[in-house]
């Protein structure tokens, strides 16, 4: 992490490493607890931790900071669905889109400024990858767009589905992860934290034995073939390795891993295709999500028509899958799955 030369980003470290810092300045234990209190509280400086002695204060000011991401830019589409641009300090630019839903919010958050897997239907991966964000960076994400709530609906659940893949920032996400689901932290449900990937498939195992958060596993297609031309990360971990990483995935009682499923028309969405998935899938405690392409001008791909949709979720669910098709949201401002791109775009509209 950080070196001691250098102001500390405090919500780069766990409690426990929290305590060992401040108890390396002369301080009793507590006071990382009350620093934590106020971390994940939002608070901005020093001066608002009115319980923290005024001496530490001032010492914690010459020693630590407090990071925070500002929002440069809000677009809202006509679903309510609210994309959020944030630079970074360096100048990089990252976008985490919030979702209304029915009694709360859900917001999809971002792991790295791009992305390194290059899977052809997602925009983020035209760019490459920029870097890995730092658990502060994506921790305060959530604390940013809390910032922004105002209609009393509270912000329940979190998808580690926006820019990047998760899993190739496992440390940072590790340290996120236990900064939002710890009591001491944000608090989050672990049952409504899930983390999407590609296919890192030595990671996914790790994740379910380090962490805690559903998993996403973002398949797309039924063979290797197909997966390859599609996601480089198949000719890394064809689907055998992927499949029985995930068979490894210690699965919490009562909880099903999703296998998420973009239709490309003319590529993987064929009938035989959905025969195929039935039968790789045959075994798993799943849940399939269908999501028709999202268009793009960018993007040479299609989605299917509605009817080969419907006829594609009705095949798994004959072979007893639980299989919903994913409402696209907020497509007029680039926030649905797969177009997130981290780009100034145009003035804000909200």
């Amino acid at each position: 992490m950080s070196s001691m030369t250098h102001p500390l980003d405090l919500k780069n470290y766990t409690l426990p490493e929290l305590e060992q810092i401040v108890a390396a300045w002369g301080q009793p234990a507590f006071r990382a607890r009350q620093l934590v209190k106020w971390l994940y509280k939002g608070a901005g400086a020093f001066e608002d931790m009115t319980d923290i002695a005024r001496p530490f204060r001032a010492e914690l000011s010459t020693r630590a900071r407090i990071s925070s991401l500002e929002v440069s830019q809000v677009q809202v589409a006509a679903d309510g669905c609210r994309k959020f641009l944030f630079a970074l300090e360096d100048g990089n630019l990252i976008e985490a889109v919030l979702i209304p839903e029915e009694g709360h919010y859900t917001l999809c958050l971002s792991t790295q400024a791009g992305c390194a897997q290059g899977c052809r239907f997602c925009l983020t991966a035209r760019g490459g990858l920029i870097r890995n964000l730092t658990p502060s960076e994506i921790v305060n994400q959530v604390l940013a767009v809390r910032r922004e709530l105002s209609d009393g609906l509270p912000l329940t659940n979190l998808v580690f589905m926006g820019m990047g893949e998760p899993l190739a920032n496992f440390p940072a996400l590790v340290r996120a992860l236990t900064a939002i689901t710890a009591p001491w932290g944000m608090n989050f449900s672990s049952r409504r934290l899930t983390v999407s990937t590609a296919g890192l498939a030595p990671f996914i195992p790790r994740l379910g034995l380090e962490a805690r958060a559903n998993l996403t596993v973002s398949l797309n297609a039924p063979d290797d073939e197909t997966r390859s031309r599609i996601m480089p990360i198949n000719r890394r971990y064809p689907l055998q390795e992927l499949l029985a990483a995930c068979r490894a995935f210690p699965l919490p009682h009562h909880r099903r891993i999703t296998f998420a499923y973009v239709l490309l028309h003319g590529i993987n969405d064929a009938l035989d295709h959905a025969r195929q998935l039935a039968r790789l899938l045959r075994g798993f405690r799943a849940k399939i999500n269908l999501i028709p392409f999202n268009r793009h001008p960018l993007l040479p791909y299609e989605p299917p028509p509605p009817a080969r949709t419907l006829e594609f979720q009705d095949i798994l669910r004959q072979a007893n899958y639980t299989v919903f098709i994913r409402e696209s949201r907020g497509q007029e401002i680039n926030a649905a799955c797969g177009q997130l791109a981290g780009e100034q775009s145009g003035p804000p509209t909200g």
